[in-house]
């Protein structure tokens, strides 16, 4: 039989206590020699035809692991254990699973944005879920994929150089449509003080939009100074509007400094950072599509 993705959960982190680095496709193989399923089970496809079951439920272990911080991903299609992987096995000797993911803020902070997406659009959940159509199922498990996707971006945004962010950057900001009748380039290799990049709405630059955009981890706070600094650059250039861009949190203060001084600057967290990434199909790829169908009430009531 097939095990279902939380049942995985420790023998996945067992097989990585080892502290290997592993291909996340030797990682599916052998947890089908170790669960010994046989050729039909190994060969069992979704309803959708595009994946085998055993594969699917083994990617959503590692997702799961992967928000609670028990994994790491250090490159593409590769995934390793972390400390707290290893404390995570000892600790639990006999299953892991969701509720034990519990105890991680890494993977609550998952959750609740799981959860804030699937309130957006009014999802049925938890103890409801029985009571739940097929479309609030399949939004409920657009959700978890949103928020794990996000998380996953999120990452490999802190896993690139200062300049490779920007690049980032400056690509999010073409995809969203800006510079689109002039420019978008990116400033700090010249020596741009204060400024990253530079958005030129028009072909002769003359309405420009200045960018700031900082790589920091994920729990660094930029605060008052910070956003001074560059409503400074701003004022150096004449400007009077940018966008400052991280990979991490924005102070209490440094939301009042930015809606104090006269510049407009508009102010994107990590958290939104990848929303955006996401949503504007930015470092991810479609994965596969789903079509519910439902009774066409007027072709039989013309027949």
């Amino acid at each position: 039989m097939i095990p279902d993705f939380q049942t995985l959960m420790r023998p996945v982190l067992a097989l990585l206590a080892d502290g290997a680095v592993r291909r996340s496709r030797d990682v599916k193989d052998a947890m089908a020699e170790e669960f010994d399923l046989t050729e039909a089970e190994r060969a069992e496809l979704l309803p959708s035809g595009r994946q085998r079951t055993i594969d699917n439920r083994i990617g959503w272990s590692l997702t799961y692991l992967s928000q609670a911080g028990l994994v790491a991903r250090p490159s593409r299609g590769h995934v390793v254990i972390t400390d707290d992987g290893r404390a995570a096995l000892r600790a639990n000797p006999t299953r892991i699973d969701m509720k034990t993911l519990e105890a991680y803020p890494a993977y609550l902070d998952f959750r609740d944005r799981t959860r804030e997406k699937a309130a957006a659009t009014a999802v049925t959940t938890g103890d409801d879920r029985r009571e739940a159509t097929p479309s609030d199922l399949v939004e409920q498990a657009l959700s978890t994929n949103r928020a794990a996707v996000e998380g996953e971006v999120l990452q490999a945004a802190l896993a690139l150089s200062p300049t490779g962010f920007e690049d980032l950057v400056i690509r999010l900001l073409e995809r969203m449509g800006y510079g689109k009748a002039g420019s978008v380039e990116r400033t700090s290799a010249s020596g741009d003080a204060g400024v990253d990049g530079i958005i030129s709405q028009d072909p002769l630059g003359l309405d420009r939009i200045y960018v700031q955009a900082k790589r920091y981890a994920e729990d660094r706070t930029i605060d008052r100074p910070r956003i001074h600094e560059f409503a400074g650059a701003l004022l150096g250039k004449q400007g009077d509007r940018g966008v400052f861009i991280t990979t991490s949190r924005f102070s209490n203060g440094a939301v009042q400094e930015a809606e104090r001084i006269n510049a407009r600057i508009e102010l994107i967290d990590g958290r939104r950072l990848a929303e955006l990434l996401v949503a504007y199909g930015v470092g991810v790829q479609s994965d596969q599509t789903v079509t519910l169908y439902r009774l066409d009430e007027d072709f039989f009531d013309g027949l």
